[in-house]
């Protein structure tokens, strides 16, 4: 009896390390969810990412990809990157406004980065440590900004003075440095899921959207908006953030990997962000289903005038200091 009952621990030991081994060869599985589809900047560089991730860790992480709000809507994939259902998200930095961190509304403001290339300067600088900052009392911890380039704006109708937006209802992500600038433009903001856009703009829910030339071609909006205005009157961006607890919770030599691999990948996605919006732009026009509309110097300078009270009003929103940090890196007024 006892050689049997040694027989059956014996078993026992050996069904459980090979449990053990079972899972210390398990892949690390990181869950990366996004709002827009696969063949955007954004898209392209999830998927770099999920490459250069698997590729440098040698399979030690799996790094799930979901595209187009496969998993959550933009509003709630917040709460599921806190929550832990969901371990990187990249949203536009606007989505932050309502965790507290209000500071990053700053980089709405209209009219701020003449290029891409100011952008990306300011954001590997003191503007971007400084918000990503901001991020980890909530449990955030920030890996880096993806540049998408600079809004369009669009209607049935032409909009090319600040008259033509009397009474447009305009969709918005929630940024309240934008709820503000179309309001001065006489326009009426609506806050709105990305996922839920194409349909409000075909059924009139809104009557307006603002948006880059790939989110444009990706989502079909032109083929619901007969005008769009290539005004570039503002800049989305979008920041990787990973959960805090898991992040901290990796091994110290795959955290590295993870960095190298997400450093590559943003070199990439801000790379060639300027040419998929040139691309989508000129497949715009060649699809002909929306007309595209340009900015007469005269007409920019009123929309500048009418946008402009939104500076004084988001000291109030974002704080002064913010506004220093961003005033000091790009070496401007900000009234």
């Amino acid at each position: 009896m006892k050689k049997t009952f040694a027989l059956i621990g014996a078993a026992v030991a050996v069904l459980a390390l090979s449990a053990v081994s079972a899972s210390a060869q398990s892949p690390i599985v990181i869950k990366f969810s996004h709002v827009v589809a696969n063949d955007t900047p954004k898209g392209k560089g999830a998927l770099k990412f999920k490459e250069l991730a698997e590729k440098y860790t040698n399979g030690k992480v799996k790094v799930e990809v979901y595209p187009n709000s496969q998993l959550f809507k933009d509003k709630e994939e917040m709460d599921a990157l806190q929550l832990g259902s969901v371990q990187m998200l990249a949203p536009s930095t606007a989505k932050f406004a309502p965790l507290g961190a209000k500071e990053f509304e700053a980089l709405d403001l209209p009219w701020l980065f003449k290029d891409d290339a100011t952008y990306a300067k300011a954001m590997k600088g003191a503007v971007g440590k400084y918000l990503f900052s901001k991020l980890e009392p909530k449990g955030i911890h920030g890996l880096a900004y993806w540049d998408n380039g600079f809004h369009m704006v669009s209607a049935n109708r032409p909009l090319l003075n600040p008259s033509d937006f009397q009474g447009l209802k305009v969709r918005i992500s929630g940024s309240k440095i934008a709820d503000q600038y179309f309001r001065g433009m006489g326009a009426i903001p609506q806050i709105m899921a990305f996922s839920e856009v194409y349909q409000a703009l075909q059924t009139g829910v809104v009557d307006s959207c603002e948006n880059t030339p790939s989110n444009y071609l990706t989502q079909k909006f032109d083929e619901v908006q007969k005008d769009i205005t290539v005004s570039y009157h503002a800049h989305l961006q979008y920041a990787v953030i990973v959960n805090s607890k898991f992040w901290a919770g990796l091994p110290a030599d795959i955290r590295g990997q993870l960095e190298k691999a997400m450093d590559e990948a943003t070199d990439y996605t801000n790379s060639i962000a300027h040419t998929e919006n040139v691309d989508a732009l000129a497949d715009i026009k060649k699809k002909g289903k929306a007309t595209l509309h340009y900015l007469t110097p005269e007409q920019i300078v009123a929309w500048k005038k009418a946008m402009a009270p939104t500076y004084a009003w988001a000291k109030g929103r974002v704080g002064q200091e913010v506004l220093d940090v961003i005033a000091k890196e790009l070496d401007i007024k900000m009234n």
